[in-house]
């Protein structure tokens, strides 16, 4: 089984580690290191990862988007490497599949945990850094966030829209917005929900996402549009 999820992994990532044991450690959540009785556990080469990863994109961006100021450099380099936006990368390659973890964690959804995801594909990272070094690493990251990235630099959507949002109406309208959330869908693992937007009892926009932050930034910046100052 161990093995079979090891293939996997290889197979998803396109990348053929030399030394096995890295990438087995990689995907070893802690629970299974309880239960297996055995010491390797992902959380060193996360910790590892973390850091390759935030240098690949630092200077991928860097290089990328010389007319960005340091703020703005700041802002999309968080925007993109969040712990949603890899647990959503992790979920697209389906590593969750080859994640090594205890029974009790699986049956509680843990395949489909977005903390887990994304501390597992940090620590898959790591390994990759280890036994193939940066650059071998850095075309594997580049290749699974560069759409993202680009996405995020077209639109600018880690603008805080709801704080935009508020300083508009308080000083145009003298009022401050409200937020709903209106439905929600979607397993608990994917969870949808839309939000509107109200100023002073007045719906000026709806967003959906996959968190009730989410939703909430994109009402607010549906209703931006509509005020004419997105």
């Amino acid at each position: 089984m161990v093995d079979d999820r090891l293939d996997l992994a290889e197979s998803l990532t396109g990348i053929d580690f030399k030394n096995k044991d890295l990438l087995k450690t990689a995907l070893t959540h802690p629970s299974f290191s309880f239960e297996s009785g055995t010491l390797e556990m992902y959380e060193r080469l996360e910790f590892l990862g973390d850091a390759v990863l935030g240098l690949v994109v630092t200077d991928y961006i860097y290089k990328a988007y010389p007319h960005f100021s340091e703020g703005e450099l700041a802002k999309l380099r968080a925007s993109v490497i969040s712990g949603e936006v890899l647990a959503e990368v992790a979920a697209e390659v389906e590593l969750g599949k080859c994640i090594l973890m205890g029974k009790g964690v699986e049956q509680m959804g843990g395949r489909f945990r977005k903390s887990i995801l994304a501390d597992a594909l940090e620590a898959v990272i790591g390994a990759a850094y280890l036994d193939q070094g940066l650059e071998t690493t850095a075309r594997f990251v580049l290749q699974l966030l560069e759409p993202r990235i680009v996405q995020q630099a077209e639109t600018k959507q880690w603008t805080d829209f709801k704080s935009r949002l508020q300083e508009y109406t308080m000083q145009e309208m003298n009022a401050t917005p409200t937020y709903e959330i209106v439905s929600e869908s979607g397993p608990s693992h994917e969870r949808n929900f839309r939000a509107v937007v109200l100023v002073s009892g007045e719906s000026y926009g709806e967003g959906a996402g996959t968190s009730k932050k989410r939703a909430e930034q994109a009402a607010a910046r549906e209703a931006l549009k509509r005020l004419g100052v997105a």
